[in-house]
Order: C-alpha cells, then structure tokens, then sequence
C-alpha cells in the first residue's frame, strides 16, 4: 500500500512540474469552465499540444473535462486540488506520533 500511496502522488507531482501545465491550472482558476477553443487562443498554442498538457492533468485529477456537443469544457477539480495539500500528504512530512495512523502509510 506505501508503493501505491507514493506513486499515486509521484504522478500528480510530475503533472504539476510544468510551467505550461501550472498556468493552463491558474487560467481555469480565473475563468472557471472554459472551452478547449479559448484555451488554445490564450496560449497560442497548437491545439495537439494543448490537448497533450491537459490529458496529463486530467489524468492526474487536477481537472474535470465536460463534452459538449463538438468542443470540451475544462474547469478545476477543486477538490483534487484542495486534497494535494492536505493532511492526507502532509503527514508523511511530519514527525510521527505515537498511535497515529496517518493517512494509512506505515510511518
């Protein structure tokens, strides 16, 4: 299970550890759900590549796609977002103490 908690967490740092990705995160934040087509204005970017960067933080969790009709929505998943900073993962960074299980991972 402590191979599967760190490596659940690897992926989603890996997903953070992109400029491109990290502002595409700050946009959804400031404009809530937003098509695919403005994202690719925004970023002047080939849409291939953009759809590259957002797969890897869908896969991640980081973000919720919506399809409607012929373009995807993307927006925040909050609380994927609020989860990585949480005590869930803050534990494994703080000293142990005595009869707590944190989050499962045997400390």
């Amino acid at each position: 299970m402590e191979e599967d908690f760190f490596h659940k967490y690897e992926s989603r740092f890996k997903a953070l550890a992109d400029v491109k990705r990290l502002r595409i995160m700050y946009e959804l934040t400031q404009r809530g759900t937003t098509c695919v087509c403005e994202l690719t204005d925004i970023f002047a970017m080939p849409q291939p590549k953009l759809s590259y960067h957002l797969k890897i933080l869908l896969d991640a969790g980081f973000i919720t796609k919506e399809t409607r009709g012929t373009w995807s929505y993307y927006a925040i998943n909050q609380a994927e977002v609020s989860h990585l900073l949480s005590e869930e993962l803050c534990c494994i960074f703080k000293p142990p103490r005595p009869g707590n299980d944190c989050c499962g991972v045997s400390q």
